[in-house]
Order: structure tokens, then C-alpha cells, then sequence
């Protein structure tokens, strides 16, 4: 599953190959808001739609709209919710938000911007994104990483970064890793498992979500290989010494916004000191670790440990 934005690239690609489409992101909220900044919905002139602005509240009116010929130029900014900006409808939630609306035409030259924008959305590439009001979008252009889309405007000026969705690396398969997988596709996270051992492979594998990665190799080599965007979370799910603890001495090389460890206290304690004395690691790097990983929510089974760590992560996610 991709993650919801990805989606609405997906399906905008699809519609303009033969017909215009309004591609609406939120720039700000105020107050009780359902979607952050950057979030983004999809419309076409049928009035089908494909994401989410407000969890349903103002989708409505947006297809009336659309149906009554409203939002028609290049480009606009429209607030829902109290404010002095059109359509002055209310929000249920008591929030406001501020929406970017762009009208692509049908084509290639909308195809291809909407392409450069969904390369940003999936992979390594961040793009920083102009828009001059009321005009279509002539900046568009690869900068610095960064870990979230960022959106704001100022005057006719609008300005996003548009980064990477976020990506989970489980090292190792296990019980609880089957279940984060699965928590962490339906969080919209890109999902990668790591594990060489035939098996875990043969044992585990079979159960993990189709959207799942695997990589049957070992996930300190793929670490330093591959390497890792910041959106990154790595976790270590087999309380094997040989996986978790070489995974950790790879991991704090990268730029992952999150590491953790599964493990008791006293495991993670000795944890911590096998990784400070035999695998050399700073008091920075060792602080890095999340060890025991995962919120402290008095789990038990494994699919309660899972949401712990997912639940961890995500709170890191939303502040980092």
C-alpha cells in the first residue's frame, strides 16, 4: 500500500492523461485540523476524488464547486473555516485550513510535473516547489533533504518541500516484526525487512504483507550499502545478539531519525554495554537507541509490543 499521497499522484497521473485535475494541498492549519500541512487530495471535473483535505468535511463542497466551472485558474488559495477567505464555510472540528489549489490541464507537461512530484514523494529525492499566484507552478527543483513536506505562503507567494514518505527497516524476522510490518504499511510507511537466515525467511516471509520489501541479506550489510534517508526508522526485532547488535553499530552511521532495540531492561541494559565496550560506540551514538524500543505501554503479546514501537516511532516521527 502506498502511502496516501503517493496514491493521489498515482491517480492524478491517471486522469490527466485525458482530462484536467485539481491537485489541492493543505498550506496551514488553526486549531482542531485533521490533516497536516502538505497533505494533499486529487479532484476531477466528475467530481471523483482520490486523498484527503479534511477527513470528509470539505470534500463536498469542493466537488459542488468544481461542478459550478469555481477554480479555474493556474493556481489559488482558498481557507476553510473562519477567516475572511472564500468559501467561508465553517469546519465542523472548529479548525481552519488554508488549501493551495492548482488546475493541471490535460497533458504531458501536467504529467510530467506531477511525476517529478510523486519521484520526491518515494524515493531519496526532495523538491522545493514555487508557486506565484495565480499561475501555474514554474519552480520546481531538487534541494536538502528534508524529513516532512513542509508548506507556508506569504503574500502571492506559496513555497512547499516536498520530501520522501516515511520509511521503516526491520531488521530481522520475527513474531513481533510481523505485526509491525503491517501496522507500519497501513501507516503509510515504506516498508523494508531484512533478515538472511533461510528459517526466518522460510517460517515468516510468507505471512508479510504483498507490500512489503525483503531483502535476504543481512541487515547491517544492507544498511551499509544501501543506506537511509532521515525519514528512516530501524528497528531490531530478534533478541539475536548477532542481528540486533551489529544492526545498531551499522545504524548510527546513518542519518534515521529513529533506532531501536527490542529487548527487557536488563537485556537492553547489557545491550547498551556490549555496544559501548566491544563495538565502540560514543555516548551520542549509544543515545541514539531506543533500548528497550517502544512506548511503555505494559505490552504482552506481540501484536501489543508492535503497536508500542509503532506508536514510539510515530510520536518521533511527528516531532522530528
Amino acid at each position: 500500500m502506498q502511502n496516501l499521497d503517493q496514491q493521489v499522484i498515482a491517480q492524478s497521473l491517471d486522469w490527466v492523461a485525458g482530462e484536467p485535475v485539481w491537485l489541492c494541498t493543505v498550506l496551514s492549519t488553526y486549531g482542531s485540523s485533521p490533516r497536516a500541512p502538505g497533505a494533499m487530495m486529487v479532484i476531477n471535473a466528475a467530481g471523483l476524488y482520490c486523498g484527503s483535505l479534511s477527513g470528509g468535511c470539505v470534500e463536498e463542497d469542493f466537488i459542488s464547486r468544481i461542478r459550478a466551472g469555481e477554480f479555474r485558474q493556474g493556481s489559488q488559495i482558498v481557507r476553510y473555516g473562519d477567516g475572511g477567505l472564500p468559501p467561508h464555510r465553517a469546519l465542523p472540528c472548529g479548525g481552519k485550513l488554508d488549501i493551495l489549489i492548482e488546475m493541471l490541464p490535460a497533458g504531458p507537461g501536467s504529467a510530467g510535473y506531477l511525476s517529478r512530484l510523486g519521484q520526491a514523494l518515494s524515493g531519496y529525492l526532495s523538491l522545493r516547489k514555487e508557486v506565484i499566484l495565480p499561475h501555474a507552478c514554474r519552480y520546481l527543483e531538487a534541494c536538502a533533504y528534508s524529513g516532512a513536506t513542509l508548506a507556508g505562503y506569504e503574500g502571492n507567494r506559496v513555497s512547499l518541500t516536498v520530501a520522501a514518505a516515511p520509511r521503516l527497516i526491520i531488521a530481522g524476522l520475527s513474531t513481533v516484526a510481523l505485526y509491525c510490518a503491517e501496522f507500519s504499511i497501513a501507516l503509510g510507511f515504506e516498508t523494508i525487512v531484512c533478515d538472511n537466515r533461510p528459517d526466518a525467511l522460510q517460517n515468516f516471509a510468507p505471512q508479510l504483507h504483498k507490500d512489503v520489501i525483503v531483502k535476504g541479506t543481512f541487515p547491517a550489510r544492507y544498511l551499509e550499502q544501501a543506506g537511509c534517508h532521515g525519514n528512516t526508522a530501524v528497528v531490531a526485532l530478534t533478541h539475536d545478539p548477532r542481528v540486533d547488535d551489529l544492526t545498531m553499530m551499522e545504524a548510527v552511521n546513518t542519518d534515521s531519525f529513529y533506532l531501536g532495540v527490542m529487548g527487557s531492561v536488563r537485556n537492553s541494559r547489557q545491550r547498551l554495554q556490549r555496544l559501548e565496550t566491544i563495538g565502540g560506540l560514543s555516548t551520542a551514538q549509544l543515545a541514539r537507541i531506543h533500548a528497550p524500543v517502544g512506548m511503555d505501554l505494559g505490552s504482552k503479546t506481540p501484536a501489543e509490543i508492535a503497536l508500542a514501537v509503532m506508536a514510539d516511532i510515530v510520536r518521533h516521527k511527528n516531532r522530528h
